[in-house]
């Protein structure tokens, strides 16, 4: 029986979740972990503002409980949202792998660069994002995070956020000096190749980053 890895999608929309499950199989085709979606169908549309992500956090940590419980329990967790919603309290519900995509993303740009920009979905997330960088100690290393301003559920959009995080990015780049970009959003995580082909530096994307990191986890590779 291969072990078993949940994606959890913190926000409504579904069209997120299939995007993820979409680039994830292709990426990921070959492994060894099985991948199951959920998406919490009762949280907001998008996680932007503080409020959205404490309601999310309690959907997150109830989803897990319930999984926990169920007769088909999963080996490891995913929470997909740059704002890793409830990933504290999951981690005192089991001690199974609960990865946040954010921090997973970080981690891996901290790997990647010096001086890290980060592409957010909407300006009013960036403050709660800095007091999260400045609790986890990932402040020093971001330069610059700039907005797309967009929803979550238009942020994969093809025609719509390419050409906004590519011009985001090349800012972060060219005035902020990063030299590595993060996707600050799991709405995006089918746009990685396009972006880092159009912008010449590492791009980040936290779905496919923390998903590789849980797999690897579960497979005993990354120990």
């Amino acid at each position: 029986m291969p072990p078993t890895l949940l994606v959890l999608n913190p926000n409504a929309l579904v069209s997120v979740t299939q995007s993820i499950a979409s680039t994830a199989s292709a990426q990921f085709r070959d492994s060894p972990v099985r991948l199951t979606y959920e998406t919490l169908t009762d949280a907001p549309a998008g996680i932007a503002t503080q409020r959205d992500a404490e309601r999310a956090a309690v959907l997150v940590a109830n989803a897990i409980e319930r999984n926990l419980q169920s007769d088909d329990p999963a080996d490891a967790f995913v929470l997909a949202c740059y704002s890793d919603p409830g990933l504290a309290a999951a981690r005192e519900i089991t001690r199974k792998p609960v990865i946040g995509i954010g921090q997973a993303a970080l981690g891996a740009a901290s790997a990647l660069g010096e001086r890290i920009g980060v592409v957010a979905i909407t300006s009013g997330s960036i403050a709660r994002h800095w007091r999260a960088y400045r609790a986890h100690g990932f402040a020093q290393k971001i330069v610059g995070e700039r907005a797309i301003n967009l929803s979550v559920a238009e942020s994969g959009d093809d025609t719509l956020a390419v050409p906004r995080i590519v011009e985001t990015a090349r800012a972060l780049i060219d005035q902020d000096g990063a030299d590595v970009v993060v996707l600050g959003c799991a709405g995006m995580a089918a746009l990685r190749a396009r972006i880092e082909h159009a912008v010449g530096v590492p791009v980040v994307e936290p779905c496919m980053t923390a998903i590789a990191l849980a797999s690897n986890v579960l497979t005993g590779a990354a120990r």
